[in-house]
């Protein structure tokens, strides 16, 4: 397996194994990987000759500088991990400098309005850290196809239009949600929570799925009401937000239209560890 901590001789050597016919697959990570990111790999590697997953935790698109603290690092296990993927995966893990080359700040993107909704309310200039993260990524790597879990739905919507706006030459695949044997989405943030924490965060799927349940017969209003009153009585949580939203623009369902496909969005703090969780409701 080759390790590389340094663009310049990660791109020394992709570009001495690029040929006409080379394909290359990236995931980007910040590490602390859980089986959800595993999939991704095995994804890219049925799709393309070499595959590359970068681990780094991107400071600028932290809004909150304890969760940057507190955010697992684990180099020596992700690189376990890996390894029973596939030791023939190309492993990115570069220093901030390396990145930002001492110029530690975001750019400005404009989303087309993706990024007002949902996270981008609650974390104030978290997908403009994202958007410059992932594009020095792309300039990086320079792959064929990337790859995105579903669980940052709103993510993977924002670095597609990314791509499509600034013309990046690079497909972007989103993947389906991983979950525990309870439902909980994994998440690298899962790794902070303890036994009785990870069972108590079931619950946030169980409402999910009762959700889409009663949008089938009810208004999104009348939805979004019953998941605050069912917050409400589990006194170990606290609802941040829950959003029924379009899935292309990303805008708030305020009456159903057949034409659209919606989808549920929810952010739960768990002994101030956040939580994020997605489904569809089609």
């Amino acid at each position: 397996m080759k390790i590389f901590e340094k663009q310049s001789d990660l791109s020394s050597f992709l570009k001495s194994v690029s040929k006409t016919q080379t394909s290359i697959g990236f995931v980007p990570t910040m590490g602390a990987l859980h089986e959800g990111h595993l999939s991704l790999l095995r994804e890219s590697m049925t799709q393309n000759t070499y595959t590359v997953m970068s681990i780094f935790v991107n400071p600028t698109q932290f809004n909150n500088p304890e969760d940057l603290e507190k955010y697992p690092r684990t180099l020596d296990s992700d690189v376990a991990k890996i390894k029973t993927v596939s030791q023939d995966i190309i492993v990115y893990a570069p220093t901030v400098d390396d990145i930002y080359q001492g110029q530690t700040q975001s750019e400005h993107f404009d989303f087309d309005g993706l990024e007002a909704q949902m996270e981008g309310q609650f974390r104030p200039g978290h997908y403009d850290g994202v958007g410059t993260v992932v594009k020095k990524l792309f300039e990086i790597v320079n792959p064929n196809k990337a790859y995105f879990g579903e669980k940052d739905f709103q993510q993977l919507q924002i670095i597609k239009k990314m791509v499509e706006k600034l013309k990046i030459p690079v497909e972007i695949i989103g993947c389906p949600i991983f979950r525990e044997s309870n439902g909980l989405a994994m998440s690298s943030r899962n790794q902070r929570l303890n036994d009785e924490q990870k069972k108590q965060a079931a619950v946030i799927y169980k409402i999910l799925k009762t959700a889409r349940s009663k949008f089938k017969n009810n208004s999104a209003h009348a939805v979004h009401q019953w998941v605050v009153s069912s917050f409400e009585k589990i006194p170990e949580m606290k609802l941040e937000y829950f959003q029924i939203a379009d899935e292309s623009r990303l805008l708030p369902c305020i009456r159903k239209s057949k034409n659209k496909k919606y989808r549920a969005f929810i952010a739960v703090f768990i002994a101030q560890i956040r939580l994020i969780d997605t489904v569809a409701l089609y």
